[in-house]
């Protein structure tokens, strides 16, 4: 490696590095930095790794970065082991690890999944001894391809990083880089400042700590005075105590860390003292009381980290900050979103994304003109009148507590309304899976504010105790008494009694895009009108439902604010399967359903796969609701003739058995092995 080649690299002059050089066919490993944001300390060269240990120049922080290059053999691998090993006894703190391990640390780290092998194990060990996190990575699956054909695939290439490390540098993602020529995809490790706006309020656990809390609470909250309807009131007070917490919490606590530190350098203090004469009892209380200071800062601070990792198994005063802090920034490094696709349209500044997410729920949440179906002459299950007046009977103080509130909720009987403030909500994005770039693998979460909760579970209480005669017995979800499982073990007797038989069939399923996104809001009214359910009720759903306000968090930061307009959450045309139970009763099943897991069982003929596809039509049309049909597939059961005629009537994928219903795989022969 010459120096011309290496200053050909970038930042000219401020441009140091150290290089271990190529070993016959084996690369070898350039680290560089800019000298003007990095001091060298110290060095150590092996056979299959260099290490560096640096000081940032902003703020003396001293950490380590150690490169790695691909050893063959398993001996030359144990050899990269105890090289590593050897820099963590020598250097302490933060620490990074990356290049071309050459071994997979997972069996999932390939695309032919095969045994978990020796090699795999100890690289896990090593990674695990070393107390290493490994870092997902953004932008694909796999680092390198090669093989015959260029068939293989796996992640060899990698950054490993100590808790520590991420404590310094907190917004870190690896990512990989597309690929000019190597067999290796370039991978780039990030890192930066967290680019934050003003957060929304959230309530701190840690403020219970505090002697008097509840009492400060309740004066706040007795000396607020507001006129105006009861919901105006309710808000008006809330909104104004919010404020007061603010300044309270900025005056009482300001700077956790700082607050910490502060109390243990008084303890410190006072150590120095006594070690160089003898405390007098004024000096020795002085002392206790700094000590007593520190345990409180050291229990707050736990508390609040406690309450933002989400960590709430793990229990609070066993000295678990460390692992709370750790665990809040992975979910942090987690959902924070640098980049995504929407449309097929990339966007990375953080005012795309904000624009770009905001505008994509104003157009999924905006009301469809298109033409909707008339369900007048359906029919459904319906309740009966006393269970409709039920529902609509003025609410009591056994389904809630607090004049207030129970002023609110007075006004909404009578009035059928509430302010429309209280609806305001969070939607917060939530990857589906790791290195989530593309909108849709994104799941929105409604963090509902605390006046709409208490309502919509004093409402939810109430339709509990009639949802068991308007929904079907096909739902498996809603009902108390169904569970999850009857559906897939339902699934696995129609298959197993469809083979015994010998018969032919088809399995349908359905995967409906966007179910609580899609709803028509017209439609759902419309099915509960046809179920009995009294018009002070409609007019309370409609009302809650159509109120709602949303902003979306971005990174920690509210973006933009929507209301959407029309959308919400969520016999004889098909043959279905008859089974045969206990005493000859002969059950019929065409399909099964859990929330909106959806499955169809039919005989293997067209005219019924057709008369599917326009049942489906015209629900979409009715209800808005879509068949995805990138994630729907037919499922053939037994020699089916003609597969390609009937699966162009849905447009689907043909899959096979097993398959996975609701998690479980039915399909599977008796005894057999599965996953």
């Amino acid at each position: 490696m010459t120096e011309r080649v290496v200053r050909s690299l970038g930042t000219g002059r401020f441009l140091e590095w150290k290089v271990l050089n190529v070993c016959g066919s084996a690369g070898g490993i350039l680290i560089c930095w800019d000298k003007r944001v990095l001091e060298l300390l110290e060095w150590e060269v092996g056979q299959f790794s260099l290490s560096c240990r640096f000081r940032t120049m902003e703020n003396g922080v001293i950490w380590a970065f150690t490169g790695v290059y691909r050893p063959f053999t398993r001996l030359e691998r144990e050899w990269l082991w105890e090289e590593v090993g050897a820099i963590r006894g020598i250097w302490e703190g933060p620490w990074c690890l990356g290049g071309d391990f050459n071994i997979t640390l997972a069996q999932g780290e390939r695309n032919r999944q095969g045994r978990i092998t020796s090699a795999i194990r100890r690289f896990a060990e090593v990674v695990d001894d070393l107390g290493l996190v490994d870092l997902h990575l953004q932008g694909g699956a796999f680092t390198w391809t090669g093989g015959l054909n260029n068939m293989s695939r796996a992640r060899l290439d990698r950054f490993l990083v100590s808790p520590c490390w991420l404590d310094q540098f907190s917004r870190v993602s690896q990512r990989r880089l597309p690929r000019p020529i190597s067999d290796h995809f370039p991978v780039l490790l990030e890192g930066g400042s967290w680019r934050r706006g003003p957060a929304p309020f959230r309530f701190e656990n840690m403020w219970f700590k505090v002697e008097g809390f509840k009492d400060l609470i309740r004066s706040w909250w007795q000396g607020i005075e507001v006129r105006g309807s009861a919901g105006f009131r309710l808000s008006a007070k809330l909104k104004e105590l919010k404020q007061k917490l603010k300044v309270w919490n900025r005056e009482e606590f300001g700077n956790l860390e700082s607050n910490k530190e502060a109390a243990i350098q008084q303890v410190e203090y006072w150590d120095r003292v006594e070690d160089e004469r003898s405390l007098s009892m004024e000096e020795l209380a002085c002392k206790k009381e700094a000590k007593e200071v520190y345990a409180k800062w050291v229990e707050l601070e736990e508390t609040h980290w406690r309450q933002a990792s989400r960590e709430l198994w793990l229990k609070a005063g066993d000295r678990n900050t460390r692992y709370f802090h750790i665990m809040a920034s992975a979910h942090r490094r987690v959902n924070h979103m640098d980049r995504i696709k929407i449309n097929g349209i990339r966007l990375s500044e953080e005012r795309e994304i904000r624009e770009g997410v905001v505008n994509a729920f104003k157009q999924q949440f905006s009301k469809s003109s298109r033409w909707k179906a008339n369900i007048g002459s359906l029919s459904f299950n319906q309740i009966c009148v006393q269970e409709a007046e039920m529902l609509e009977a003025p609410f009591s103080e056994g389904e809630f507590v607090k004049e207030e509130i129970l002023e609110m909720f007075k006004e909404f009987h009578d009035q059928n309304t509430f302010l429309k403030s209280l609806n305001n909500t969070f939607l917060v994005l939530i990857p589906k899976k790791g290195g989530a770039e593309d909108f849709g693998d994104f799941r929105p979460i409604s963090l509902l504010g605390g006046l709409y909760k208490l309502l919509a579970k004093v409402l939810a209480n109430r339709l509990k105790k009639v949802i068991d005669k308007v929904v079907s017995h096909d739902q498996n979800a809603f009902v108390k008494g169904r569970q999850i499982l009857d559906a897939s073990l339902i699934a696995n007797e129609v298959i197993d009694n469809w083979n015994k038989k010998g018969d032919k069939g088809v399995i349908c399923k359905l995967d409906i895009e966007k179910a609580y996104d899609s709803i028509n809001w017209q439609f759902l009214l419309k099915v509960m009108d046809k179920m009995g359910f009294g018009a002070k009720w409609l007019r309370w759903m409609w009302w809650c439902i159509s109120t709602a306000k949303f902003s979306v968090i971005v990174n920690g930061t509210p973006a933009g604010a929507k209301c959407p307009n029309q959308k919400g959450y969520g016999g004889g045309f098909i043959s279905g399967c008859k089974i045969q139970r206990n005493r000859g009763r002969v059950v019929h099943i065409a399909h099964l359903l859990f929330a909106d897991d959806t499955i169809v069982f039919c005989e293997a003929k067209k005219e019924y796969l057709m008369n599917l596809s326009w049942i489906l039509f015209w629900f979409e049309a009715a209800s808005g609701l879509k068949i995805n049909l990138a994630k729907s597939e037919v499922i053939l059961v037994g020699e089916v003739q003609r597969i390609e005629e009937m699966v162009v009537e849905l447009g689907c994928r043909v899959g096979k058995l097993p398959s996975v219903y609701l998690g479980l795989p039915p399909g599977v022969p008796n005894k057999a092995a599965y996953g």
